[in-house]
């Protein structure tokens, strides 16, 4: 709960520059596409070693820009994003012995990010760099499991795995519901023809995948993921 309490305070927070007007008054909307890469590890306690997961993440955007504040300019920026994320095992035996085995899981989400975005550099045509962060929610759609053609099990006929962790493999996701925060960093430039943005950010999600309660299997299981994507948008109305 203290989690969703943080989440919610750094959702507010997102909204300070819609409502602040400290500086020059701006009104401009813009509004786009969004894709990239989403880089994904599931933070479990006890460890599960692994590789990234890779995979696609694609959305749209639409930024509020409210005020220049001195030199910075402030704006709400919305997204609704489309992210395969999950985890990708480095497997070992029991003995800490490298294995052939493959295993994966994709996890299909609908995101919700919901971000201050705080920019330096032109504000008209020309280049800027810009800082975001705040509240990002998502939604489970669905999930697959990906196993290797070979699979090497030990003497009680189960997969031989480091702490004998292997409960994974059957388990689907206890929680649709994710939540935590992002932040991140990039550079856009403003042409004729509109706003194209490269930027990398991270999030750390506070919800767990799994139950965590002691009699659980894991105590931890949690998403951590990098993104890295472009954005292109078109202005609706224009700031000043």
């Amino acid at each position: 709960m203290r989690r969703l309490y943080l989440t919610l305070a750094l959702a507010s927070l997102a909204f300070l520059p819609l409502s602040a007007q400290l500086g020059q008054v701006r009104r401009g909307i813009a509004v786009g596409a969004n894709a990239g890469l989403a880089m994904n590890k599931v933070g479990f306690n006890p460890t599960i070693k692994q590789w990234w997961h890779m995979g696609p993440q694609v959305g749209i955007t639409a930024r509020f820009t409210s005020e220049l504040y001195f030199k910075t300019l402030c704006s709400l920026q919305v997204e609704l994003n489309y992210a395969r994320t999950g985890w990708r095992e480095h497997i070992l035996s029991a003995d800490g012995d490298e294995l052939p085995d493959t295993y994966s899981r994709d996890h299909n989400y609908l995101q919700l990010p919901i971000l201050a975005h705080l920019a330096w550099g032109r504000e008209g045509r020309g280049l800027a760099g810009f800082l975001l962060a705040g509240p990002q929610l998502g939604f489970l759609l669905g999930e697959k499991s990906r196993f290797g053609d070979v699979w090497t099990v030990g003497a009680s006929g189960n997969p031989s795995r480091p702490n004998g962790m292997f409960a994974q493999y059957s388990m689907d996701a206890d929680h649709r519901f994710d939540y935590g925060i992002t932040a991140g960093a990039g550079l856009e430039l403003q042409t004729a023809a509109g706003r194209f943005i490269v930027e990398g950010r991270y999030y750390y999600g506070l919800a767990d995948i799994y139950k965590n309660s002691k009699k659980d299997v894991f105590g931890r299981s949690n998403n951590g993921t990098i993104y890295a994507k472009v954005t292109y948008l078109f202005d609706l109305k224009r700031g000043k």
